[in-house]
């Protein structure tokens, strides 16, 4: 923002201003039209402005909006069942407001769960994770550049090498407390988890006594071709993180947790003033229920077979790697620029690194519209080329 914006300098500052959304277009204040590939950064997988969730908003806006958590409301119960149903069941829920709040519950949770006291509080995650902005999400992100301008920094967080059992295994000591993992490392430039590596984190953590939780953040709810992405692994978590989605733009967090660890908390040991309030949890009632109905798995599986059709081969195309819906396309170009062209062209994506396209759109797309977006994502990068070469 410039210093004459009301707004902290936060964010550059912004290219285009958007007004209004319909599924996967955006429309800027001039009324320009802008196929989303992005989505909020895979927040609004179900598209804008989605009519069953605009009117359970504004049904829920003219009921009720907020009691505090000292009272029962329906809404929230009902969504907490949901996701447990999805997790496997056996489990229970803490809301929040943001993947960041979640995962602040989650390294809570591990240190009540192993006793602090005791000297077991220390969280282990990986190099080039990200999981949060607030101080202990932030030492908890691998990424050390981040930690700086913040020191000091909250103790008890540990990073390792991403996909080394043996890094893990050396760093698991008796102060640790748990584990905090992405299935995708969405922020670090989408690198998918491998099987292997999933399965022996659950074998060490089962070996060593303490908890793997699993930050789903960016991959769950049906982003990654699965309900949740740890799932494609065959294993069980402990504790699984998980926002964006959830609200289809409506800000709400969560903490699942296994019942046994969640009896860890006691009254008063964790709370939040808007978590769970009914409007956000209507919001997520509402788009728990088209998940389900139009299977939302099976469609970023879909998505993500075609963008990998469509731009595998294309001139200037390095890789294009990623899970389900939740894609990174690495190019040959900066693709910094590439993305400004892209939003001059009217389609929305953003560098993930400086190499790296990240595409997240809505998961109710269509195949013109997704085609639409790969063909001008595969002509931009061609026509740069050229333009180097010249």
């Amino acid at each position: 923002m410039t210093a004459s914006s009301p707004l902290m300098s936060t964010y550059p500052p912004a290219p285009v201003t958007f007004v209004r959304g319909e599924g996967s277009w955006l429309y800027d204040d001039t009324g320009r039209a802008y196929l989303d590939l992005l989505s909020g950064l895979a927040v609004t997988s179900l598209g804008h402005s989605h009519p069953d969730v605009a009117d359970a908003l504004a049904e829920q806006a003219r009921t009720l909006l907020h009691v505090s958590n000292l009272f029962g409301t329906v809404p929230g119960p009902q969504v907490a069942a949901t996701l447990d149903r999805l997790l496997g069941g056996g489990g229970q829920v803490f809301f929040a407001n943001s993947g960041a709040e979640a995962n602040e519950c989650a390294i809570k949770l591990a240190r009540r769960w192993a006793g602090a006291p005791a000297g077991r509080y220390k969280v282990v995650s990986a190099l080039g994770s990200f999981h949060g902005r607030t101080l202990a999400t932030l030492h908890a992100t691998g990424q050390p550049a981040k930690h700086e301008p913040f020191q000091p920094l909250p103790d008890g967080f540990v990073h390792v090498a991403w996909d080394d059992l043996d890094a893990l295994a050396a760093a698991i000591d008796p102060s640790v407390a748990a584990v905090l993992l992405e299935p995708v490392q969405g922020e670090g430039g989408v690198n998918p988890a491998t099987v292997e590596y999933f399965r022996g984190v659950r074998d060490l953590c089962d070996e060593r006594g303490v908890l793997f939780m699993v930050d789903e953040v960016q991959t769950g709810l049906g982003r990654c071709g699965a309900w949740f992405a740890h799932q494609h692994f065959g294993v069980v978590p402990d504790v699984v993180t998980m926002a964006k989605a959830l609200g289809n733009g409506v800000p709400i967090g969560a903490c699942w947790a296994r019942a046994d660890v969640a009896a860890a908390f006691e009254p008063g040991d964790h709370a939040t003033t808007y978590g769970g309030q009914p409007l956000a949890t209507a919001a997520a009632r509402a788009v728990l229920a088209v998940m389900e109905d139009r299977d939302v798995p099976a469609r970023a599986r879909h998505i993500g077979e075609v963008v990998a059709s469509e731009l595998t081969a294309a001139p200037g195309v390095l890789d294009v790697r990623g899970l389900g819906a939740l894609i990174a396309v690495e190019v040959a170009v900066d693709a910094r620029q590439l993305c400004s062209e892209l939003l001059g062209r009217g389609v929305v994506v953003n560098a993930v690194t400086p190499t790296a396209l990240r595409l997240a759109p809505s998961l109710l797309i269509d195949d013109a519209e997704l085609r639409s977006g790969t063909s001008s994502i595969a002509e931009t990068v061609a026509e740069i080329l050229e333009g180097d070469e010249n």
